[in-house]
């Protein structure tokens, strides 16, 4: 574990960023709204922790890392700066952007000790959960998964893959088109969507297409899912060569792909709320909001964006760390207030352990 002591980040403004009512040119910008600009951030760590690839990272109430690597489709811990593997998930059939990827913990589990993960499978992805024991020794160990929830499409990229429960205790589901342009602007089909399911894996009560898992559509390939602190869902998705989005997600809402990307104010679409014209400076993947701040991972762009928010508006990004660390995957608040980033580099990867100033 290295150690780095009061090392501050350079911030730096996009450029490029475009805020929705306008269009995706690059070059142009709106002003952030009077809230604030996003505070500095200081590396506190940099945990060399071994990983490959990993994908998704979530805190025990102990605060130990759970991490999922995308190719082995390994379960690791990082307690104290060690890093252990648990187990590997069984049926995971990696390639491309696909593997093991999105981790989630249940809201209850203190007391049923399950662990979700999203994972691309021989046929397609689908959802399981499985125990997640811990001996008398603090070694933890994977229990046999049971899968609640498959059919997503699979191919080579475009898979989706966060998954989050929100604040009314359903899981939330991000995924991808699958390279199947059909599909996102059908609301009977998984691909391109955020759905919205029980624990058990069935369609939440309350989505806006009756018994069935779609929570909004129109997406491409959805990276990021975190709610601000009035519990709106905000999600970071990849665009084609152009148009990178954070959205704001509405239930039912139809975010254009791939009629639209970006913020073109058509009728019957919903704009994003800021847009990266050029991917290369994003490649938006995990996402976390922290005292009115999003948060994101930018893989592409090899850097951290920090979105302020106020309200339904957001501001104009900031980047952070550019080209520092390389690609940036997930992005997760840990227990005592730290920021973790994983990196995505395959030299070995490490986590970026990050303190706000304000």
């Amino acid at each position: 574990m290295l150690l780095i002591a009061g090392c501050t980040g350079t911030p730096s403004q996009p450029g490029t960023a475009a805020t929705p009512g306008t269009a995706a040119t690059p070059g142009r910008t709106s002003a952030p709204p009077a809230a604030a600009t996003p505070p500095a951030l200081v590396v506190e760590q940099k945990l060399d922790a071994g990983l490959q690839l990993p994908w998704s990272v979530v805190f025990l109430p102990d605060a130990t890392a759970v991490v999922s690597e995308r190719d082995s489709a390994l379960v690791k811990s990082i307690r104290d700066g060690r890093t252990t593997t648990v187990g590997e998930v069984p049926g995971v059939d990696p390639g491309g952007e696909g593997g093991l990827l999105g981790l989630a913990l249940s809201p209850t589990f203190a007391s049923d000790r399950w662990l979700y993960a999203y994972f691309t499978a021989a046929s397609d992805n689908r959802i399981a959960r499985m125990k997640l024991t811990e001996d008398a020794s603090g070694n933890l160990a994977l229990g046999t998964p049971d899968v609640i929830f498959s059919g997503m499409s699979k191919a080579s990229t475009h898979n989706g893959g966060r998954i989050r429960f929100g604040p009314d205790g359903y899981l939330y589901v991000g995924t991808g088109d699958s390279q199947r342009r059909e599909q996102p602007q059908d609301t009977n089909a998984l691909g391109g969507k955020i759905l919205r399911l029980t624990a058990e894996g069935k369609a939440a009560p309350g989505n806006p297409f009756g018994d069935n898992p779609v929570y909004s559509y129109g997406h491409r390939n959805v990276q990021g899912l975190a709610w601000d602190s009035e519990g709106r869902l905000w999600a970071s998705e990849f665009g084609p060569d152009v148009d990178d989005e954070l959205n704001l997600i509405i239930p039912g809402g139809n975010y254009g792909w791939p009629a639209v990307t970006g913020a073109p104010g058509r009728s019957g679409f919903l704009d994003a709320k800021v847009v990266w014209p050029s991917t290369s400076e994003a490649s938006p993947s995990g996402l976390e909001i922290v005292d009115g701040v999003a948060y994101t991972g930018a893989l592409r762009g090899q850097r951290l964006w920090a979105v302020p928010l106020d309200g339904e508006t957001a501001g104009a990004p900031v980047a952070w760390f550019t080209g520092e660390y390389g690609r940036l995957r997930d992005v997760a608040a840990a227990p005592g207030g730290a920021l973790w980033v994983l990196s995505n580099n395959r030299n070995p990867d490490f986590a970026l352990v990050l303190r706000s100033s304000r």
